[in-house]
């Protein structure tokens, strides 16, 4: 039999408080090396149904995490012209299979798995590196904006979140934020979000920097987690150039995005998340200073493309939370 989750059933038991560990010691592992994770292909799809040009992008993510019961595969589609449909831009799905047999157990809407496991990112990053955080200036108002903010707000004492998009939007996101009890405000400007926040995320589609780098005060913590391939910038150069400290979830990959390929960083400058991940297991200091010697003034920069080995963590874990949820199907 196999389990089928619909997106229902996900939201009635995610919780960001109970997925923080998870993610957490799913990046841990990945950074020892404690999981398979194949590189993922991203392919054009849509191309010849309305014209030449593709009108979404397909992504294969396998990953399994060495000594767990099941490995995961995501399936993810993003369609930038959903938005003009209202519709969600991203959707997931992840098939969970036996790690012993073979067998599938799951199939699983994953779109807010998939929000979840990214929002932790952010939240995690507070946690270890800027713990005393206040001010949150977020660009980019859609899902992943509000996950972003909401996972830092499980971890910090909030005071104020500045929201800026181009677009609408912004308005239904601190509006959504503050039905979570999230202090949000919509401001007019990328600058008017930046200047004087502690901790600023982008959470965008962009190829072009969303905000100027000269608004960022000393030792800001800025979480980057919308630009994944090359043609993708939400980050300006001089933000990488002023930061004592690069963290990335997989530092192979980030490398390739076009934030750093506009900067003369490469994979060796960056520090895997995982180890500031592990190196807090003991003491939730908010030390920066993994691997070598930084400063309270030094500008950090957490840089995120996503990782399956997430996926298959985050998977499993609400698979077995949703127990008696869904609706069992005979593969036979």
């Amino acid at each position: 039999m196999v389990r089928i989750l619909p997106e229902s059933a996900v939201e009635r038991v995610v919780d960001l408080d109970s997925l923080l560990p998870v993610v957490a010691d799913a990046l841990v592992k990945q950074s020892r090396g404690e999981v398979e994770r194949p590189e993922r292909p991203h392919f054009p799809v849509g191309t010849g149904l309305d014209g030449d040009e593709p009108l979404g992008t397909g992504i294969a993510m396998p990953a399994y995490i060495h000594g767990d019961e099941q490995f995961a595969t995501k399936l993810v589609s993003l369609n930038e012209g959903n938005e003009e449909r209202g519709l969600p831009t991203l959707h997931a799905q992840i098939v969970l299979t036996d790690a012993r047999t073979g067998q599938p157990e799951a199939f699983m809407a994953a779109t807010t798995i998939t929000n979840a496991r990214t929002g932790c990112i952010g939240g995690l990053a507070v946690r270890e590196l800027a713990p005393d955080a206040m001010t949150v200036g977020v660009l980019g108002a859609g899902a992943q904006a509000r996950w972003q903010t909401r996972a830092i707000a499980t971890v910090g004492d909030l005071q104020s979140v500045r929201i800026y998009s181009p677009s609408d939007s912004r308005e239904h996101c601190a509006l959504d934020l503050q039905q979570h009890a999230i202090p949000a405000e919509v401001v007019d400007s990328p600058r008017d979000a930046v200047e004087g926040a502690d901790v600023v995320v982008t959470a965008t589609t962009s190829s072009e920097p969303v905000f100027p780098a000269d608004a960022l005060q000393d030792g800001a913590l800025v979480v980057a987690i919308g630009a994944y391939t090359a043609e993708m910038q939400e980050v300006e150069a001089a933000v990488y150039e002023r930061a004592g400290r690069v963290f990335a979830d997989v530092p192979a990959e980030v490398a390739e995005t076009g934030d750093l390929l506009a900067t003369d960083l490469n994979e060796s400058d960056l520090l895997p998340l995982g180890d500031v991940l592990a190196a807090g297991d003991g003491d939730r200091s908010g030390d920066r200073s993994v691997s070598g010697e930084a400063f309270d003034d030094d500008l950090v920069v957490v840089k995120s493309v996503g990782s399956a080995t997430l996926d298959a963590a985050a998977g499993a874990a609400i698979y077995e939370a949703a127990e008696g949820a869904g609706t069992d199907v005979s593969m036979e």
